[in-house]
């Protein structure tokens, strides 16, 4: 058997050399992950789904399930990075005996989605890159603009910068201290040498006076497309035209919603240096209080583990104090009562020292002293890169402007190929905790008493040896997306039922998780909760094998056998 592959996780993989990858730890840990497509994207593309257990301890949907993907937004490619990283951990962390790793893949499986978006991908890792959203398809409308600014490469260098032309109406200036750096003018600031800064790209049908700017052709988020709280392009722009419209947010929503064992699941995405926690619809106060301390409880321990902040999406992160987000986080948890994060890998204003700011008012506004921080890092950290100095350029429209200034691609979007690394490392511990904190069920007790010649008692009990509820949260419970212990007695010929019912219903186990503190005012009165029973008297022959199962949806499925003896 071939050894694990070992990934450039200072690179970003196209597809073909992402599927070559995958399919390269299949072949050297076939027990451990297999590969399958959860569907095609838009263009055609497989969107590959890796199923990590160890088949030696059970089918995968017998055991709870982590959900984790990544890049469902085009030039986020980092999020790819991060799943690949903790791919390649869990595996080599099995294959050399680490305890936590065996303990996951014995006993869970995770479901990895690296890559959910190729197109877009694909499209932001090209040799002329262009920067879209999310995916290729052309939405709301099949045509090409008829003129105005399309963002692109123009200089075939592979980077998307910025262009500057010198303007007495230009509403940017040289900082005085740095000329290489473009700040705003104050108000009321004249009487200097002033700039418009446009973004590099190629005009249509120029007039020598007017430029605005097109919306990218492919205007669609995917992460807008999702069934819970979709609202049309005038309320939320790139929702597409109706829920899971788009095959690449289908294909996820169909095969999550077919496995019910899913209780947990994580999207990577770029760039803020946060955890994002739900809802995006609705404040703290509003949330059903269990799940809000739950939510807390594992954020807390997120930000231990990984030094990311863990925030609310809507007291936290909305991009307009009037506009409210909805996305992934929201369909998983509302729908489904699973829970979910987003983690917003890679924050560069961080990285050059400045701590004090709001994650995305600092976008809108800030003091220059930042941006001076941030050229300084770009000088020490990047070799310059991160700000490009300004050159001079042709423009086939435009005739002579300057190229250069932030390149957003490569260092603000996602970090540079020798930080990708260390960004990525961040999360395995924290995945690895939050998904053995899943409800496990286990076999208690099978036995079976003789009540006369031919007639026995069967009792079966399990538990839910997991931190969380087999339900995993009180929304679950509301929404009814998840049911109690399901025990089933599987009847061989010649035996036949006295009492009970084939199939039963049982209770919600709850986890070992504690209510409250030991020093509660009032003590928790279900002590056993974790536990459940069902007995059934059969008649039947003597030295009869039975086979007995029980499921709770996301606490998986156990199997055993009693003999009439």
């Amino acid at each position: 058997m071939p050894a694990l592959p070992v990934p450039r996780f200072d690179q970003f993989y196209r597809h073909d050399e992402l599927s070559r990858l995958l399919h390269d730890y299949v072949a050297a840990a076939p027990n451990l992950v297999q590969l399958s497509s959860l569907g095609k994207s838009f263009e055609g593309r497989e969107i590959w789904l890796l199923t990590i257990t160890s088949t030696a301890t059970g089918i995968d949907t017998d055991k709870p399930a982590f959900w984790v993907d990544g890049n469902i937004h085009a030039a986020e490619l980092t999020a790819s990075t991060a799943c690949l990283y903790w791919l390649h951990q869990l595996l080599s962390g099995y294959q050399s005996g680490d305890a936590q790793a065996r303990q996951l893949l014995d006993t869970r499986v995770v479901y990895m989605v690296p890559r959910l978006n190729p197109d877009g991908a694909e499209l932001a890792l090209a040799d002329q890159p262009r920067h879209i959203r999310s995916s290729t398809r052309p939405y709301p409308f099949d045509e090409e603009p008829v003129d105005g600014l399309t963002i692109e490469d123009v200089d075939g260098d592979g980077r998307v910068l910025q262009m500057r032309v010198p303007d007495p109406h230009g509403g940017y200036k040289q900082h005085p201290s740095d000329a290489r750096l473009m700040v705003a003018r104050e108000p009321g600031d004249f009487g200097g040498s002033y700039f418009r800064m446009i973004p590099e790209g190629t005009l249509k049908n120029y007039d020598g006076l007017k430029i605005s700017a097109n919306p990218d052709l492919e205007g669609l988020d995917l992460n807008r497309n999702f069934p819970a709280y979709w609202r049309q392009e005038f309320e939320q722009a790139g929702a597409g035209p109706y829920p899971t419209s788009e095959p690449e947010v289908r294909a996820m929503v169909h095969f999550i919603t077919s496995h019910p064992n899913i209780g947990a699941a994580v999207s990577f995405h770029t760039h803020s240096g946060v955890i994002l926690r739900p809802m995006g619809m609705q404040s703290d106060d509003d949330m059903t209080p269990e799940d809000l301390w739950q939510y807390k409880r594992f954020s807390d321990l997120g930000t231990k583990l990984t030094g990311y902040p863990a925030i609310s999406i809507w007291h936290d992160f909305k991009y307009h104090p009037k506009q409210v987000i909805t996305g992934t986080q929201d369909w998983i948890y509302e729908h489904l009562g699973a829970l979910f994060w987003t983690v917003e890998i890679w924050a560069p204003n961080k990285e050059a020292g400045i701590t004090d700011y709001k994650w995305i008012d600092w976008y809108r506004e800030h003091p220059a002293e930042d941006d001076l921080k941030l050229l300084k890092w770009s000088d020490d950290q990047c070799g310059g890169q991160a700000h490009v100095d300004w050159y001079p350029f042709r423009h086939p429209q435009l005739g002579m402007v300057e190229l250069g200034g932030w390149d957003k691609m490569n260092y603000w979007r996602n970090p540079p190929p020798h930080l990708r690394e260390r960004e990525a490392a961040r999360f395995p511990a924290w995945l690895m905790q939050v998904a053995l904190s899943l409800p496990k069920l286990e076999v208690l007790r099978a036995e079976v008493r003789a009540l006369g010649a031919d007639t026995w008692r069967v009792r079966f009990a399990v538990a839910n040896s997991g931190w969380l509820p087999a339900y995993v949260s009180k929304r679950a419970l509301e929404r009814k997306t998840a049911r109690g212990t399901v025990f089933q007695i599987h009847l061989p010929p010649g035996v036949t039922l006295a009492t009970g019912r084939e199939r039963v219903e049982g209770a919600h186990l709850e986890g070992h998780a504690p209510k409250a503190s030991l020093q509660a005012f009032l003590p928790n009165r279900d002590i056993t909760g974790d536990r459940a029973v069902v007995e059934w008297v059969v008649r039947g022959p003597r030295g009869t094998a039975i086979a007995l199962t029980a499921t709770a949806d996301r606490a998986g499925t156990v199997r055993t056998e009693v003999t009439l003896d």
